[in-house]
C-alpha cells in the first residue's frame, strides 16, 4: 500500500524491536547506507530500549559489518537479482525465507539505488512473515509492501540528465519516513576503525620502511566494473609525481585478485627511486580503512575505499566514470574528476564503446592539480609534513613575476 501520513507510520514503526536492512550490494553501498542506519537504530521513538538491526547483504558487502556498531547481526547471502559472481541457487534462496523467517523480524527496511527494482526482496520478506516493508518503488507493489515509496528518481541518461539523489541522501530520505531521526542526526558516513587495526598497518609499515612520523599518500587503482578502472600507467606517473613532489611514501592498494595491477603502477616509481609501495593483498579491509584514516589524501576510482575516506574524513580525489552520477563521495573534502562525453550515464560495468573517454580524458597533471589543495587542506599532512618543505613547495607555485 502506498504510505499513510508519515505521523501515523512512524507510530506504527516505532512498535518495532527488530529490524531487517536489506541491502545486497557491495561494501561501498553499505558503506553509504550507514547514515540511514543510525537513524533507524537511534529512533528515540521507539518503544524497546534498544532496537536490533539485521543486515542481509552479500559476501562483500558484509565485511564491513564487524565495523558498523548500529548493526548487531548479519545475514549472508549473494541473492539472484543483484550482480555476484556467484549467486544463490533456488534452495538457498528458500532456505534464506526460513532463515528469516527464524528471525522474528518486525520490519524491514529494502534499500535499493534507484535502477534496482525491491520486489524481489519484498517477495523474500513476505514470503518470511515479516509484517511491515518499507522501499522505494516505482510500480504498484500491491500487497509486497506496507510502505510503499513512490520512487522519484527516474533513470537518468546523457539526453535526460533529470536529477538524481545521491546515494546517502536517498536512503536518508527512504527512512525518514518511518523515523524523524533522519532529518536531525549528523550524516557523516560511519566505519569504526579499531585500535587493533591501526597497529597492524603501524607494523606492516614499518616493515617496509614507512613511520607514522610523516605523511603518506594512498592510491586505489583498482575498481570491481572495468568501465570505473583509470588506465594504470596514467596511475604510475600521478604515483611517481605525488612521491616526488611531496617527499613521502606513496601506498598503492588492491584485493589479492588485483596484484598485478598494483605492480604495474608500482614498478615505474621503483625504477625511478621513488617511495611508490605494493600494499596489494597485504590488508584486511580494517586495515585498509586504518591506512586511508591515516593518510593526507587518497587518490582513488570510484570504489569502496573512496567510502571509506569518507568515513574516516581523509581528502579524496576520486576519479569518476561517468556510468551513474550518485555515488560521489560524502561529507569529505574532495575532487570529483571526469571528462564528459555523450555516452555519460550508461550504467556499464564495460565501457559500450571501448574507449573509456569519460576518464581517459582526465589527464594526470589534471590529477596532480586537483590532489594539491587537499593536499594543503589535509590535518595529516599540516601536522606532519615538514615546514621547510611546505615552504618550497609554496614557493616553487608561485606566479612568475612580471619584469
Amino acid at each position: 500500500m502506498i504510505a499513510a501520513g508519515i505521523p501515523e507510520r512512524r507510530a506504527v514503526w516505532a512498535n518495532a524491536s527488530r529490524i531487517l536492512c536489506v541491502r545486497p550490494d557491495n561494501l561501498g553501498d553499505v558503506v553509504m547506507t550507514t547514515p540511514a542506519f543510525h537513524a533507524l537504530k537511534a529512533d528515540e521513538r521507539a518503544r524497546s530500549a534498544s532496537r536490533h538491526l539485521t543486515l542481509l547483504t552479500s559476501r562483500s558487502g558484509a565485511t564491513a559489518a564487524p565495523h558498523l556498531s548500529d548493526i548487531d547481526d548479519v545475514i549472508v547471502c549473494d541473492v539472484p537479482w543483484a550482480k555476484h559472481a556467484n549467486t544463490a541457487d533456488a534452495e538457498q534462496t528458500r532456505a534464506l525465507v526460513d532463515t528469516l523467517r527464524d528471525g522474528a523480524f518486525d520490519a524491514a527496511v529494502i534499500f535499493t539505488v534507484h535502477t534496482q527494482n525491491p520486489l524481489p526482496a519484498a517477495m523474500l520478506c513476505f514470503l518470511a512473515a515479516i509484517p511491515l516493508r518499507l522501499a522505494h518503488c516505482r510500480e504498484n507493489p500491491y500487497a509486497l509492501l506496507s510502505d510503499w515509496i513512490a520512487d522519484p528518481d527516474a533513470r537518468i541518461t546523457a539526453t535526460a540528465p533529470g536529477d538524481v539523489r545521491h546515494e546517502v541522501r536517498r536512503q536518508l530520505d527512504l527512512v525518514q519516513h518511518v523515523t524523524d531521526e533522519a532529518a536531525h542526526l549528523p550524516h557523516r558516513l560511519r566505519f569504526d576503525v579499531r585500535p587493533a587495526d591501526r597497529d597492524a598497518v603501524r607494523a606492516k609499515l614499518a616493515e617496509r620502511g614507512v613511520t607514522t612520523d610523516t605523511p603518506w599518500i594512498v592510491l586505489h587503482p583498482g575498481a570491481t566494473a572495468a568501465s570505473r578502472r583509470y588506465p594504470p600507467d596514467r596511475f604510475a606517473h600521478i604515483a611517481c609525481t605525488l612521491a616526488n613532489r611531496y617527499g613521502c611514501p606513496v601506498l598503492v592498494t588492491g584485493a589479492p585478485a588485483e596484484a598485478e595491477l598494483v605492480q604495474q603502477v608500482c614498478l615505474p616509481g621503483l625504477i625511478a627511486g621513488q617511495r611508490v609501495l605494493n600494499l596489494a593483498g597485504a590488508l584486511t579491509l580494517g586495515e585498509l580503512a586504518a591506512l586511508i584514516e591515516g593518510a593526507a589524501l587518497l587518490v582513488s576510482n570510484n570504489s569502496g575505499p573512496v567510502h571509506l575516506a569518507a568515513a574516516t574524513q581523509t581528502p579524496v580525489v576520486d576519479l569518476y566514470a561517468l556510468t551513474n552520477p550518485q555515488h560521489t563521495p560524502w561529507a569529505v573534502p574532495h575532487a570529483v574528476l571526469s571528462h564528459q562525453v555523450p555516452c555519460r550515464y550508461c550504467y556499464r560495468s564495460v565501457c559500450p564503446l571501448g574507449h573509456q573517454a569519460c576518464l581517459t580524458g582526465v589527464t594526470e597533471e589534471e590529477v596532480v592539480a586537483a590532489a594539491h589543495p587537499l593536499w594543503q587542506s589535509s590535518r595529516v599532512a599540516r601536522a606532519l609534513w615538514p615546514a621547510p618543505a611546505a615552504a618550497a613547495l609554496a614557493a616553487s607555485n608561485a606566479p612568475t613575476p612580471v619584469a
